[in-house]
Order: structure tokens, then sequence, then C-alpha cells
């Protein structure tokens, strides 16, 4: 079985994920970590975000491992390297949405993407799982929050980080604003909700409470 689970940033979707993919004992992919490691390897070789070319190679040469931990997190493997807390940084949530809108970046991605969960039964989250990724998946949820819920939650996420706590709220705004508007405009695979997909605002509601009302669907 696939599930998809998508929607805007804040919106509460990788926690939902990793705890539904735990309850039900599958495998978790976090769509947005995938494209989160390429920036980083994009920055770190010191390529220009201009040169969509070479950013393509560096999508094509790239070794994304995704390892479920027993808490229900997730390790991201960079070419072997443990990159979990580094593609967190707010150096890659600033560039990650312009890496992640080129076409031949998506292309190899969403490939990836497909071999990682292909025979499996996984959870995946992103931007595109339920309308592009997997179309045809079994389960499809499209979790949304109010934009002042949505930064004050990725503000708190950002606080609680040693290296982050200076972060003000204004930035996140600012930054969750401008990934709305690029996510939400790019010409290949924006986001939106499928036609089939379950919409839940979260706004209002609890992880335990967001979670059962999924599972409500899922094994319903």
């Amino acid at each position: 079985m696939i599930i998809a689970i998508d929607g805007p940033a804040g919106a509460g979707k990788s926690t939902i994920a990793r705890m539904i993919a735990k309850k039900m004992r599958f495998t978790y992919i976090d769509t947005g970590a995938m494209y989160r490691a390429l920036t980083l390897k994009v920055l770190d070789a010191g390529i220009d975000p201009k040169k969509t070319s070479r950013i393509i190679r560096a999508a094509r040469d790239i070794d994304i491992e995704l390892v479920s931990l027993n808490s229900g997190g997730l390790k991201v493997l960079l070419d072997g390297k443990n990159v979990s807390r580094a593609i967190r940084h707010p150096r890659i949530t600033k560039m990650v949405s312009d890496i992640a809108k080129i076409k031949g970046v998506r292309t190899v991605m969403v490939e990836l993407q497909r071999r990682l969960a292909r025979g499996k039964n996984c959870v995946l989250e992103g931007r595109d799982t339920g309308t592009v990724v997997f179309p045809k998946a079994e389960k499809k949820f499209f979790l949304d929050a109010d934009f002042a819920e949505r930064v004050k939650r990725r503000h708190k996420e950002f606080r609680e980080k040693p290296d982050m706590t200076q972060v003000k709220a204004d930035d996140v705004a600012a930054d969750l604003r401008n990934r709305d508007t690029i996510d939400s405009t790019r010409k290949v695979a924006p986001l939106k909700r499928a036609e089939d997909a379950i919409y839940v605002d979260t706004t209002h509601m609890t992880i335990v409470r967001v979670i059962n009302e999924l599972l409500r669907h899922i094994n319903g």
C-alpha cells in the first residue's frame, strides 16, 4: 500500500507521516528531505544555483539513503554521510524550493522516490506525492493549516535546535511565504491537492487527533 501525504510547509506532514509509518510498520519516505540533501550537495560544492545543468548532473550522481529509526525519526545519509541535522539548517530551507522547481531535478528525484518505494508498503510525504510521484496511491491526504499557525510551528521547530535559537518569527514568516509562492506557482509539479485526496485542516488539531483521523480513513 502507498499512502501519500502532501501539503505546505508547517502543516504537520513530516510528524504525521513518521508516526503513521511507525504505527503501521510501513517504510517512511520524506521526499522533502531528499530535495534538501541535494540542495546541501549543491551548496557545499559551490555550484551556482543558476547553473541548472550542473544541478541536474549533481542529482543524477547523488546517493541518498533514508534510514528509519526505532524512535520514529529518520536518518538521512548523503553520499554515505549523516546529514540529518545539516539539511534542516536555514541556509538549506532558504534555497530548497529554488532547487526543487528545476524540471530535470524533479524528473531524477521522482524516479528515485519511486525506486525507493517499489515493492514496499510506504508512507510518502511532500508536495507532489499524490499528484505526480504516486498518482495511483491507495490513500491520499492533503494536510493544511492557517499561515500564522504554520509560522508558529516552524519557528518553534527552529528554536528547539541549539544552533538556531536566534531565528526570528518574522524571518520564518518571510521564508514560508516565499516557499509557498514558489511551490504553488512552479511550472513543474506545483503544490496542489489531488482531486481524490482527503483534505485535513490541522490548525486546531492535536497530533494525536490528526493521526487518528488519517488512520480512520486508512483502515475504514
